[in-house]
């Protein structure tokens, strides 16, 4: 696939970083369910499409709300992931599929969220796919973890380092843009954090998809400098990752 003259295979491209990115991805705000619940978008009847599920860490807030969950994820590695930890759970529901080739059934779906992956589609044919699988009155809710890049020394530092060693960082954050193309909407914010130690943030670090592994020769140096950032910057062996949390709701047009 070839996207803003970058070449790359979104689908395929985390396969080597589950177990980090099961470990030590953050989660998101169980306050999300009660605010869709208190816009009257989100019911305990609602039925939800995951798209882009991953290993499942935004299923999970909807699965243990009690709602069926469709989770639609085309890396096999991910999905997978996702099946053995919610193996117990009847109303998770897995499907080998995307954005674009959902899967799913006509106007069989009452919200669709996105965590985290919808830089990854292609949004022309997600949208003819989304409008497809959701009802009349459905809703798409986009849900982004935006790291905060300024505020103090650790964010900054460690904004220097995936800079400088993200293989294609500036092409595949997210841009609020992609969301103005695709939809209305309006735009919710919540407060996230992860407290670390010096294994979780390098775990955090090679969960994500840009940053090199230990076959690229420049991971030793990238190593050293983190190891120094979380030495400068650690308080009792831990480091704090903050987060604005984005809740884009609306329903397709």
């Amino acid at each position: 696939m070839e996207r803003k003259g970058y070449l790359y295979d979104p689908k395929k491209r985390f396969s080597s970083r589950v177990e980090n990115y099961v470990n030590y991805r953050p989660t998101y705000p169980i306050e999300i369910i009660n605010f869709l619940i208190k816009e009257r978008i989100l019911s305990k009847n609602s039925i939800i499409a995951d798209i882009g599920s991953g290993t499942g860490i935004l299923s999970k807030l909807f699965i243990n709300n009690f709602n069926k969950v469709y989770a639609v994820e085309p890396n096999d590695e991910m999905r997978n992931a996702a099946e053995r930890q919610f193996i117990n759970y009847p109303n998770f529901i897995s499907i080998k599929g995307s954005a674009e080739k959902t899967e799913l059934e006509d106007h069989s779906i009452d919200i669709i969220t996105v965590g985290q992956a919808f830089h990854w589609f292609d949004i022309e044919l997600t949208k003819i796919e989304f409008r497809r699988v959701l009802n009349e009155n459905g809703h798409v809710v986009i849900i982004w973890n935006s790291r905060k890049k300024a505020g103090n020394k650790f964010s900054e530092d460690y904004e220097k380092i995936v800079s400088k060693y993200g293989t294609d960082y500036k092409q595949v954050r997210m841009n609020e843009r992609i969301v103005d193309d695709f939809y209305q909407y309006q735009l919710k914010k919540f407060e996230n954090y992860q407290d670390l130690d010096y294994n979780g943030l390098k775990g955090r670090l090679l969960s994500t998809s840009y940053i090199p592994l230990d076959n690229d020769p420049n991971f030793e140096q990238m190593i050293i400098e983190l190891e120094e950032l979380f030495s400068r910057n650690q308080k009792n062996g831990k480091i704090r990752f903050e987060y604005n949390t984005l809740v884009y709701y609306g329903k397709l047009t």
